[in-house]
């Protein structure tokens, strides 16, 4: 644990390929965002959740977590990620941030920590620190710098919703990843299927 860390949970989605709220449906037991925030108090002292309905997601959360309620930038500009993230650290105090998805099922506390480890190493200029793959940085499973806020405001204000077209503007530390499982997206029916028939193996 270190106090220099919170984490941001992002719960905003409208789960609309899934059909049925993500944050909700149950993995070995337990509604998929539960899951990721105890894993996330298991990093940061603090968990906040970042959402448009706190109300629906109250019952599943420990002292520990706080919510954050999302709010539309307006009718005419798109929501999405990049902006829940950008409300959520407007509240954090913490120097470093670690930012994930409520749709990650198969995270592992182990590679977590490991890398909270790794954040001394980071290069001052850097802004993040993340899993880089084919399709660019993984921006919703990893560690930002609370001093890049400013960045990501002027950003978002001059119309920007890409994480990657951000990020492609800064610095960023890669992360190693052991078992590239652990950034499994639960998105589809298909890919719920997917959980339950190895969780049944």
């Amino acid at each position: 644990m270190t106090n220099d860390l919170s984490a941001i949970v992002l719960a905003g989605g409208m789960s609309s390929r899934m059909g049925q709220d993500k944050a909700l449906i149950p993995i070995q037991g337990v509604p998929l965002l539960q899951l990721v925030c105890q894993i996330a108090e298991s990093c940061a002292d603090t968990v906040y959740v970042v959402t448009s309905w706190p109300e629906r997601y109250q019952h599943l959360l420990t002292p520990k977590t706080k919510f954050i309620r999302e709010v539309p930038l307006g009718e005419s500009l798109p929501h999405g990620p990049l902006v829940g993230f950008a409300q959520g650290l407007a509240q954090v105090q913490t120097p470093w941030v670690l930012l994930l998805a409520c749709d990650l099922p198969k995270l592992q506390v182990e590679v977590l920590q490991a890398w909270v480890a790794e954040l001394k190493n980071v290069e001052e200029d850097a802004i993040a620190a993340l899993v880089c793959h084919t399709k660019g940085w993984e921006p919703l499973c990893g560690f930002y710098r609370h001093r890049c806020l400013p960045s990501l405001m002027a950003y978002i204000n001059e119309g920007g919703r890409s994480f990657q077209g951000w990020l492609k503007q800064h610095r960023v530390f890669a992360l190693s990843l052991p078992n590239s499982e652990m950034l499994f997206n639960c998105n589809t029916p298909q890919d719920l299927g997917l959980i339950s028939a190895n969780n049944d193996q």
